[in-house]
């Protein structure tokens, strides 16, 4: 899924709603704050599921293999998690964020 509207957000959470029906384990993930450059706003969410399903964007590269890392842990514990991504200029291609931008992603199980 792409885009950056408020419409875009809520399927998400409709999908992950759906998922959870089916009996999936399911966290979410949505960006809170963004400073700099960073290529999803503040608001832009990402589903994932037990089993490794994937909705929605928070970031790409690799910050987004990351908060999946955090959200399956989440599926575990149960404890919602804040993660604060900073990058520097010499990495941010690396790590999908083109010009050094921050950013902070919540978190948390559903259901």
């Amino acid at each position: 899924m792409s885009g950056t509207t408020g419409t875009d957000s809520e399927d998400i959470l409709g999908t992950a709603a759906a998922w959870l029906a089916e009996g999936e384990t399911v966290a979410i993930a949505t960006v809170v704050e963004t400073w700099g450059s960073s290529p999803r706003p503040a608001g832009s969410r990402l589903a994932v599921t037990k089993s490794g399903r994937l909705a929605g964007s928070v970031s790409g590269g690799c910050i987004e293999g990351a908060v999946a890392e955090v959200a399956r842990k989440t599926m575990e514990t149960g404890a919602p998690q804040l993660l604060d991504f900073g990058i520097s200029d010499e990495r941010a291609w690396e790590v999908g964020l083109a010009c050094g931008g921050k950013l902070k992603v919540f978190v948390e199980k559903m259901g």
